[in-house]
């Protein structure tokens, strides 16, 4: 069990931490409100913390492609 947990905290994409940033929450509780949102409703929140997530992926390396013409 420790290891899954280390691994998840480690390899997390940060969706949690991004959206309690983005809404001025505390990080804490909207994990906490993910689990329990995914127990009621069958985990249909991990599709959409999975799609959060490729999001915020793609976006961040969007960013690192463009360069100015002075970077070039």
């Amino acid at each position: 069990m420790d290891k899954l947990k280390y691994f998840v905290e480690t390899r997390a994409f940060g969706v949690c931490a991004a959206l309690g940033e983005r809404l001025g929450l505390a990080t804490r509780s909207v994990r906490l409100s993910f689990i329990y949102v995914s127990f009621l409703t069958a985990g249909s929140p991990v599709l959409l913390y999975l799609i959060l997530a490729f999001w915020m992926n793609m976006r961040r390396a969007l960013r690192k492609e463009r360069l100015s013409i002075w970077e070039a």
